[in-house]
């Protein structure tokens, strides 16, 4: 155990769980005032930070040192790309693109938090239906999966070719040379992260849970409440520690191949029976809107689209991706030996990207078209039982209905075993003393941390649902981003450095000797 780390980490967890359990107002009273604090008030911080992950992504990807290979020239890849695509994918997305393909274009069309109150069309508009999915194309696509991809490509880069620790304080070491190693700066590195990706795992487990059971509820009469969320919390809890406990190559290899073909069958099956002429006009037209909109939506602080929509969804985004980066970038790395930096962005960045894009086209623009031309009231099922409820209406809509429902309730619960697998496993593994990347943690460690985070998203979900429903469990991630927001910028200025700022291509490992690496914390070739 690496016990400078564990310690505190767990010693947090647990009183927050005590506190919920004894006192939840207080729980989310504290959450709330983080929330308020860090995405008002450091608005204007997450949207530079999140563009100058992007920035830097692409151009790490157009330049001579998207050409690095991740061990040396020599290195093999340890999975096929296929498998590597979906585990990056389905590791990362958690139930996201599921839970919100269908709520978010709706809500955003139905002005039913005042989202679009700003702006000049009205709800129900036909410009209002193109703006509903062209934000959620900015929200879903290129500049989350850039947070996720710097973070990975440099822990990848600086374990792999410049024989540093695996570790999230190696990807400091060019702005702070060896001194980033340090094990007092590593232990406090890994603590914050730790809680970054404990709070926005739980957050993720509960916006599943209030989901899930609000789909049986629709389907089948089942209640929603503290029992049932209990159970599902057990179910869910159950299936990826098991998971977990497996290892890497039997356990989330496994979920991730089901988890990826369940979601290109169901991109397929409702392209077949969707309103596909209108999906593809909707899309086309709203891929454009985005891109014409696009700098002003990357730096817009509030002022120009308002608090309901940029502060409690675009804030709240970027707050969450931002709590998983340093630790799905672990993942990230462990599974990318011997690619390119240019594959791993492709992998990491431009595909999963693209599958956000055409899955919110097809589920949200089939939900705009059947809200539009009065097929279904998914504003009036929202406004009624919360911001997760439009997607059984929707299903309930579908040919088959009652094959449908079951089956995304099962792909919400193997999607979030598949991303809380690989991040109990990455929490286990920076809790162990002296891992590396092709080690697995202790299975103690990873039972440990799968039951804190469920007893913590259960107590939110629970106690804590506010007018939307997952108001406790918003509250929670956007603590978990802001608790990392500031090791995310050392990061993105690292990677800069590193890259963008030397005198030419970095050098791979097999092209320096052990001693050039020790004499220096910059490697640069000459041109």
């Amino acid at each position: 155990m690496n016990a400078p780390v564990f310690i505190p980490a767990f010693a947090i967890i647990l009183i927050a769980v005590a506190v919920g359990l004894l006192n939840n107002e207080m729980l989310v009273r504290v959450a709330k005032a983080i929330f308020y604090f860090s995405l008002s008030d450091f608005g204007w911080l997450y949207q530079l930070l999140a563009f100058a992950a992007l920035a830097i992504t692409a151009f790490i990807f157009f330049s001579k040192a998207g050409k690095i290979r991740l061990g040396g020239e020599d290195a093999k890849p340890a999975f096929s790309l296929p498998s590597t695509f979906a585990m990056a994918l389905t590791g990362g997305i958690a139930t996201g693109v599921v839970t919100y393909s269908v709520n978010e274009p709706i809500i955003y069309l139905g002005n039913v938090y005042g989202e679009i109150a700003n702006q000049s069309f009205q709800p129900g508009s036909a410009e209002a239906a193109i703006f509903a999915l062209a934000r959620s194309f900015h929200n879903w696509s290129f500049i989350p999966y850039a947070m996720y991809s710097v973070v990975g490509l440099m822990i990848a880069y600086m374990h792999y070719n410049r024989k540093q620790q695996f570790s999230i304080a190696s990807t400091l070491v060019p702005l702070f040379g060896e001194r980033a190693m340090q094990p007092s700066v590593r232990a406090v590195i890994n603590v914050i992260s730790v809680l970054a990706i404990a709070l926005g795992l739980a957050s993720s487990l509960g916006a599943g849970l209030a989901l899930i059971s609000s789909g049986m509820e629709a389907q089948y009469g089942v209640q929603s409440n503290p029992t049932t969320w209990l159970i599902l919390t057990v179910v869910i809890a159950a299936v990826f520690i098991s998971s977990a406990l497996s290892g890497l190559r039997r356990g989330i290899q496994f979920l991730s191949a089901i988890n990826a073909y369940v979601f290109y069958g169901l991109v397929v099956v409702l392209l077949l029976i969707g309103p596909v002429n209108y999906v593809l006009s909707l899309s086309t037209t709203s891929f454009g809107y985005w891109l014409n909109n696009f700098f002003t939506w990357s730096f817009d602080t509030k002022e120009h689209g308002g608090e309901a929509l940029v502060t409690w969804w675009t804030m709240y985004d970027w707050s969450i991706w931002i709590a998983y980066a340093p630790l799905m970038g672990l993942f990230l790395a462990r599974i990318s030996y011997g690619r390119t930096l240019r594959e791993f962005l492709i992998i990491n960045w431009i595909l999963p990207s693209a599958f956000g894009m055409v899955w919110f086209a097809i589920w949200g623009g089939s939900a705009i078209k059947w809200q539009l031309d009065g097929t279904l009231d998914l504003v009036a099922i929202i406004t009624e039982n919360g911001a997760v409820a439009g997607l059984w209406g929707f299903l309930q809509n579908l040919p088959l209905a009652a094959l449908f429902v079951p089956l995304i309730i099962f792909t919400l619960i193997i999607s979030f075993a598949t991303a809380a697998d690989s991040m109990s496993s990455t929490i286990a593994s920076i809790c162990t003393r002296d891992i590396t990347a092709d080690e697995e943690a202790p299975k103690s460690q990873k039972l440990i941390w799968g039951l804190s985070i469920s007893a913590i998203a259960y107590v939110m979900v629970a106690f804590g649902g506010g007018a939307q429903g997952v108001d406790g469990i918003k509250f929670l991630a956007a603590a978990g981003g802001f608790t990392v927001l500031f090791l995310f910028i050392l990061i993105v200025a690292s990677a800069t450095r590193e890259f963008a700022l030397g005198r030419g291509r970095p050098l791979n490992a097999d092209e320096v000797s052990p001693a050039s690496i020790q004499d220096t914390a910059l490697i640069v070739a000459h041109d």
